[in-house]
C-alpha cells in the first residue's frame, strides 16, 4: 500500500516580511498553484466589537421610547441594559422558531435566556424555565414552515407592543421621573395582556395574579 505523503513536507516556512502583509506559497505538486495568505491587521480585529455595538444600537431603537417629560426631559426613564438584552434574546428566539413576529411568548423566552434579572430568577424559583416556556410555545402556536425564514428583526405583535407600552406607563406611574424600565416591568407587561400567548404560557406554568402581585412589590429593585 502506498504511503500517504506528509503535508508538512510540502509546506515551506512562511515569511511575513512582505510589506503588503501577504505571504505566498510556491507552486507544488500538492497545491498546483500559488496560494496567497493575507495576514490579519489591527483594523480587522476590531470588526467584531463594531458589529456588536451596531446590533445593540439597533435593538435599543426597536424598543419604544417614553415620551420626554416637558419640564425635565433628561430625567425621562430609559430601558435598562437587562431589558434591552431580554428583548434582543426574544427576537432571537422568535427567529429560532421561524416565527414571522416577535410576540409576548418570544419576549418571555428572552427574559429567561438573559437570565440575570430579578424577574428571570423569580420565574425559575417558581419552576418556570426556558425549556418549559419553549415547549409550551410550540404546543400553543405550532411549528413554522421548514423553509420559512424570519426577518432579522421580526416585528412586534399587537399584544407584545401593548406589553411594552404597559411597562413604560407603569414605570411613569410608579416613579414619575428618572430610573429605568426594567425586566420586571416587561414581565408584568406580558402578564397584563390577557389572552396573549405569553400570558397563557405563564398561566399554564403556574404564574398567577398572586405571583404577579408578589413580584410587583420588588419592581424597582432590579438595578
Amino acid at each position: 500500500m502506498a504511503s500517504i505523503p506528509n503535508l508538512s513536507s510540502f509546506l515551506p516556512t512562511l515569511s511575513h516580511s512582505n510589506p503588503n502583509n501577504q505571504c505566498t506559497l510556491p507552486p507544488t505538486s500538492l497545491f498546483g498553484t500559488r496560494i496567497t495568505l493575507l495576514r490579519a491587521t489591527s483594523s480587522s480585529r476590531s470588526l467584531p466589537n463594531t458589529s456588536c455595538s451596531a446590533t445593540s444600537a439597533t435593538v435599543s431603537f426597536s424598543l419604544p421610547t417614553p415620551k420626554p417629560l416637558s419640564d425635565t426631559p433628561d430625567k425621562t426613564p430609559k430601558w435598562s441594559e437587562r431589558a434591552i438584552k431580554s428583548y434582543a434574546m426574544g427576537e432571537l428566539e422568535a427567529r429560532k422558531l421561524k416565527y414571522p413576529n416577535t410576540g409576548t411568548e418570544a419576549i418571555l423566552m428572552g427574559i429567561l435566556v438573559e437570565g440575570t434579572s430579578n424577574a428571570a430568577k423569580f420565574l425559575r424559583a417558581n419552576g418556570i424555565t426556558l425549556l418549559k416556556a419553549r415547549e409550551e410555545t410550540v404546543e400553543l402556536l405550532g411549528k413554522s414552515d421548514l423553509f420559512f425564514f424570519s426577518p432579522e428583526h421580526p416585528p412586534l405583535t399587537e399584544p407584545a407592543q401593548k406589553a411594552l407600552d404597559w411597562a413604560i406607563e407603569e414605570k411613569l406611574k410608579s416613579a414619575g421621573e428618572g430610573g429605568e424600565i426594567n425586566v420586571t416591568h416587561l414581565l408584568l407587561g406580558i402578564w397584563s395582556q390577557e389572552e396573549s400567548a405569553g400570558q397563557q404560557i405563564l398561566a399554564t406554568l403556574g404564574f398567577d395574579d398572586g405571583k404577579a402581585k408578589e413580584l410587583s412589590k420588588k419592581i424597582d429593585g432590579d438595578v
